[in-house]
């Protein structure tokens, strides 16, 4: 059986010793994990394509769920929609045993106990992930609890995964020049007399046919600070922002960049000039050992001494398979969450979207937003370019 264990451990896909320890620190014995993102994280980039873009079907959903035993890989269980035998024929498991036998979210659960129940004694303690457990599924766990105890197991999860390997920093550096090439494309078709609603399209289908998926794009225009999509037509001299997600085999490129109908006057030029020094002296504490808050005190820095500061926003975060994920850097963004790793040093293969906005009552919404990693060396931005402003063309459609 040990022999078993060590071959196992050796094809794992993550690190299974930083994960046992994060396990053990909790006091988990065994993990349900039933979100996409660390499935996909667990089982080494595998994502369902019957289900990658919607889980609902029928009466119920698509739940896919991975058991791992702390310290017991060849113990781990993998349980599939029937669909995803096809995808076990393919040998697309680590997992010892890999049964495709669910049609919905709550005989999944069903089949989960039963290796729950082989695995788990009667005092154990389960890691869930609350936010991703469906309360049909959930009430069959709790039914089924006897004296075991249910524990969160979000964090270590986010933990395991806030350290990136070399493959998962290349998907991210692809997704992000990705990105910003597709805004490149977008600036240069933007003319006057197009809306809002047409340049989002032209966006999608820019980065649809660069290999991501199309996820978001809030976009302003002209001197409105809203956001959303609409038949707003964009005039001569307009400026306009691009903040767009695009995903890329799974992992996210979320990054802001800056148009102008025209040319720019010279107080855009001053006003763009104010975020980019945010964006780049937020970035100047950025290395391993580093306190992830400093980010912020740095950016404060320049955001105080502004005569803008009432209308500057700052927030930097973590990203990777999630928008916002840790390192959580502050309590206090607009997504809601534990700044947890505020006050603790930086690690090398973090990734960071740093993000400076400027809501101004004249000029309308300005904004920039990066994506850092922390390097062994200090950090390096991916994705970096098209940060002044970009030029539509000047004449109106034909």
């Amino acid at each position: 059986m040990a022999d078993a264990a060590s071959d196992s451990m050796h094809k794992l896909p993550f690190d299974a010793a930083r994960l046992d320890r994060l396990l053990d620190e909790r006091g988990i014995d065994v993990l349900l994990v039933t979100s996409k993102h660390n499935i996909q994280y667990l089982l080494g980039g595998y994502r369902f394509f019957f289900f990658d873009y919607m889980d609902a079907i029928g009466i119920s959903r698509y739940l896919p769920i991975l058991i791992y035993p702390k310290g017991k890989p060849e113990n781990a269980v993998y349980i599939g929609n029937r669909l995803e035998v096809f995808e076990k024929q393919l040998d697309r498991f680590w997992t010892p045993v890999a049964e495709m036998a669910s049609s919905g979210s709550a005989d999944a659960m069903q089949v989960a106990l039963e290796h729950v129940n082989k695995l788990v004694g009667p005092h154990g303690r389960i890691g869930i992930e609350p936010p991703f457990l469906p309360s049909d599924s959930a009430d069959i766990l709790r039914a089924n609890l006897g004296n075991r105890e249910i524990v969160d197991a979000q964090r270590p999860l986010e933990l395991l995964r806030s350290r990136k390997s070399p493959a998962e920093l290349e998907l991210i550096r692809a997704a992000s020049e990705l990105v910003v090439d597709s805004m490149r494309a977008t600036f240069t078709s933007c003319r006057p007399g197009m809306t809002k609603r047409h340049l989002v399209e032209t966006l999608r289908r820019e980065e649809v046919n660069r290999g991501l998926t199309f996820e978001y794009c809030l976009f302003s225009a002209g001197t409105s600070l809203n956001r959303a999509p609409s038949n707003q037509v964009l005039a001569q001299g307009d400026i306009f922002s691009l903040d767009s997600g695009g995903n890329y085999r799974g992992y996210i490129g979320d990054l802001c960049r800056m148009g102008v109908l025209g040319e720019p006057d010279a107080e855009l030029e001053d006003l763009l000039g104010i975020i980019n020094a945010i964006q780049m002296k937020a970035r100047q504490p950025i290395k391993p050992g580093a306190r992830g808050g400093d980010i912020f005190v740095a950016a404060r820095e320049l955001i105080e001494a502004s005569q803008h500061r009432d209308y500057l926003d700052f927030v930097a975060h973590g990203m990777g398979l999630v928008s916002h994920e840790a390192p959580r850097l502050t309590s206090q963004g607009p997504v809601q969450y534990p700044g947890d790793d505020e006050a603790l040093g930086l690690e090398s293969g973090m990734v960071i979207s740093i993000e400076t906005a400027m809501l101004h009552p004249r000029r309308g919404f300005i904004k920039l937003e990066d994506t850092v990693v922390v390097t062994e060396q200090g950090h390096e931005a991916f994705g970096d370019s098209a940060r002044d402003w970009n030029r539509g063309a000047l004449s109106a459609p034909v």
